[in-house]
């Protein structure tokens, strides 16, 4: 039988397709897309990996946060991700002893104990959780007529000596968590002579007035807002270097009084206390009637400045520790620019239960880290390397990543692409971020490709803009994640994602699984979506050929903070 000419150049030139696309290589678009569809990505695992984090409270220092450690390994070894753990030797605080009492007649003495509920599954494992204080609060025992200082800003004080006459020099000031961090409320409170502070979480700003957790979002009255007052980055007694062991020893360290000079830590004692217990020491305060937008919620009692007659003894004893934490890095090498390096990052340990603050972001970690490891094995490689980072000992002042960055400084400086950072990457709808504008338009991108997770009919990007307004990008500055060292230390290029903004149950005992189930994310979905966009950003990143940063966006913010500099 004979073939004709044309059959036989029609039979060659299908081989030869065949044979282009057995030896053409994917291209890393392809690999992209399959990131973010729906075929790698599993609310399922999310899912088994918060619940599996925040079986047990999981402070740092401890032993349980250890054991999440080393699920983090196991995870990522599984995901085809070497990994290896990274310790350092650091200065943690825990509270020996607390007491507070209301001197009045008849006087209070205060539980500090944060309540469980009929039916909390975790209510067997609720004794783990650390008693409620401030890390590096200052020990002391001090009883004082008590003052009422509103959110204790700068220009709250103002308000009570220009507007009342108020004076709060020898007094224990009671403010209200919220507008400020937390250590800048004792801070400005031992700045105009104040001898000790108590915080409570107003039920105006947590909500809780008719309905709490677990039958609505809100703080029951008993929650309380626990975490540090410390206002560094780092290890307090290692400033500038890391915190880890040489060939001869135990590192240099500053001793207590050092690290009190060096004004990070506060000189007075705090304490934080619950809704209930602050109501319960505003009916003591007489003295001038506070404006309206001091007081409380619609059934409060009417909140009074004082000072008195309403007295408050408040004795903290706290415990100075060297703890072992643990950073846990994962490492997908890259085939052409292996030392160059796209970061990503979350810490692991919580002051209780941690299913906001921070596990949704380490769930969220782990599902970028099994997303990679499924294109891994269907061939792809990135440009340049990716580091899966799992920090340490956030809660207490960003001590994982800053000894981290210490250590690595000078590779990092020179090295490194960009640091993206998840921390509470789900706490409600709507969708945030903060970053340095070069990343804008990289992350508006990002958004234009992943569904939106509450609306599957629009992007996260239409959503975002659906009010006509272009996307609001917030930018970063102080210590509020694990971004600032790698930003404010090394100058790398750094982006903050989340679902969702402050939710009531924060750093409190009712920060669960339960919570996040019902409230949080009932669906998992916006973790799958914040995973997407968090993980596509990166990829881009690493593949891109050229670095795909956005000047214009750099420039044009320049030039608004610009217009409000006077020379």
């Amino acid at each position: 039988m004979k073939t004709s000419t044309t059959t036989t150049t029609t039979i060659l030139a299908i081989a030869t397709s065949y044979l282009f696309l057995l030896i053409t290589p994917t291209q890393k678009s392809t690999y992209h897309s399959l990131f973010i569809s729906d075929s790698l990505s599993d609310n399922a695992s999310i899912y088994n990996h918060l619940k599996t984090l925040t079986r047990r409270p999981h402070v740092a220092g401890s032993k349980a946060n250890a054991e999440a450690a080393s699920y983090v390994v196991s995870v990522f070894t599984s995901s085809y991700i070497p990994s290896h753990i990274v310790s350092y030797e650091v200065s943690l605080t825990y509270p020996l002893s607390r007491s507070l009492v209301l001197i009045t007649n008849p006087s209070t003495t205060f539980t500090l104990h944060q309540e469980t509920y009929e039916g909390d599954p975790y209510a067997d494992v609720a004794d783990e959780v650390v008693p409620t204080f401030h890390a590096y609060a200052k020990s002391g025992t001090v009883a004082a007529p008590v003052c009422y200082v509103n959110y204790g800003r700068v220009e709250d004080y103002l308000t009570l000596k220009d507007k009342n006459g108020v004076n709060v020099s020898g007094t224990v000031v009671l403010a209200r968590h919220g507008k400020i961090y937390r250590g800048d409320i004792v801070k400005n409170a031992y700045e105009e002579g104040a001898v000790g502070v108590v915080i409570y979480s107003d039920r105006k700003d947590y909500g809780g007035e008719e309905k709490w957790f677990p039958d609505e979002k809100w703080l029951p009255p008993s929650g309380v807002q626990v975490g540090t007052v410390y206002g560094g980055l780092g290890d307090p007694t290692t400033p500038g270097w890391a915190s880890s062991s040489s060939g001869d020893g135990e590192c240099e360290r500053l001793n207590k009084d050092e690290v009190e000079k060096g004004g990070d830590v506060p000189l007075i004692p705090s304490l934080p206390v619950s809704a209930a217990d602050g109501e319960k020491i505003m009916r003591s305060i007489g003295g001038p009637v506070a404006e309206d937008d001091w007081q409380g919620s619609k059934d409060a009692p009417i909140y009074r400045l004082g000072p008195g007659p309403g007295i408050l003894n408040l004795s903290y004893k706290g415990q100075d520790v060297i703890a072992t934490i643990q950073n846990v890095i994962g490492v997908i090498e890259g085939a052409e620019e292996p030392d160059r390096f796209v970061i990503l990052g979350n810490h692991r340990d919580a002051w209780t239960f941690g299913a906001v603050d921070p596990n949704s972001g380490t769930a969220a970690l782990l599902e970028v880290a099994q997303r990679l490891g499924k294109l891994q094995k269907k061939g792809w490689r990135p440009r340049r390397t990716i580091l899966l980072c799992n920090w340490d000992a956030e809660e207490y002042g960003l001590i994982g990543s800053t000894e981290w960055v210490e250590e690595n400084r000078e590779i990092l400086a020179s090295k490194a692409v960009a640091y993206l950072n998840a921390d509470c990457v789900v706490g409600g709808p709507g969708f945030n971020v903060r970053a340095t504008p070069q990343l804008d338009e990289l992350i508006k991108r990002a958004t234009q490709e992943v569904k939106d997770p509450d609306n599957s009919s629009q992007s996260i990007y239409e959503s975002w803009t659906s009010s006509g307004s272009s996307p609001l990008f917030g930018r970063l500055g102080g210590g509020g994640s694990d971004y600032a060292s790698f930003l404010q230390h090394v100058g790398i290029p750094a982006a903050d994602i989340a679902f969702g903004g402050g939710y009531p149950v924060y750093h409190s005992l009712y920060d669960d699984f339960v919570w996040m189930e019902k409230f949080g994310d009932p669906m998992f979905q916006r973790h799958v979506a914040a995973a997407s966009v968090w993980g596509l950003v990166a990829l881009w990143l690493a593949d891109e050929e050229f670095l795909p940063f956005d000047y214009l966006s750099y420039a044009k913010e320049l030039q608004v903070c610009l217009q409000f500099i006077r020379w």
